[in-house]
């Protein structure tokens, strides 16, 4: 799929807007969606760093037996991967949550 506009398409669009916009408007029009486009940019990086970390955790979790797992992964971190993936921890034991944590990674296939 190639580009929306191309060449003489994005002329006349460049064209329009000077008419209509001015000059002296077009710079700071053009600065604009410069700065929303860099912002959109590192919003979507962010998502997906934390995305990445999410499944390096269940990586980690899920080739650990549960003494291994106790040492690596402290609760804090297992329980916001519990609620991110929408795991009730009420009334579970630690290895219980672990083992609900890698089955429900693996049935999204995040592991």
């Amino acid at each position: 799929m190639g580009a929306i506009f191309q060449g003489d398409e994005l002329l006349i669009i460049l064209a329009i807007l000077l008419l209509i916009l001015g000059p002296s408007k077009l710079p700071a029009l053009a600065k604009g969606l410069g700065q929303a486009v860099r912002e959109f940019r590192k919003a979507s990086s962010g998502f997906y760093d934390e995305v990445e970390e999410t499944k390096k955790q269940l990586r980690t979790l899920s080739t650990t037996t549960s003494e291994e797992s106790k040492s690596k992964i402290d609760d804090a971190t297992l329980a916001k991967l519990a609620e991110k993936l929408g795991v009730s921890t009420e009334g579970k034991s630690r290895d219980a949550i672990v083992q609900e944590v890698v089955e429900k990674a693996k049935e999204k296939g995040l592991i």
